[in-house]
């Protein structure tokens, strides 16, 4: 058990990093990175969206659950 620590009234720190400066860098920081995720996310959307491919064999060949699946479709450019 320590001893009980005497705060200061000039070392509280409202803006020190554990106080309203902190909380203000975690949200910015947050917000960037849902920024950044959601910019990416749209353009891997966007350039996958206009990328069209076709069945290039009989589609009733095609099984289920089958590693040979990716073999039937040609991608188009």
């Amino acid at each position: 058990m320590g001893l009980p620590v005497k705060m200061n009234e000039n070392e509280r720190g409202v803006f020190a990093l554990h106080g309203l400066t902190g909380m203000l860098i975690a949200v910015v920081l947050l917000l960037s990175i849902l920024g950044v995720l959601g910019y990416n996310a749209v353009a891997v959307q966007k350039a996958n969206a206009e990328v069209y491919y076709s069945v290039n064999q009989d589609i009733h060949a095609i099984k289920d659950q089958s590693l040979k699946n990716n073999s039937f479709r040609t991608v188009e450019k």
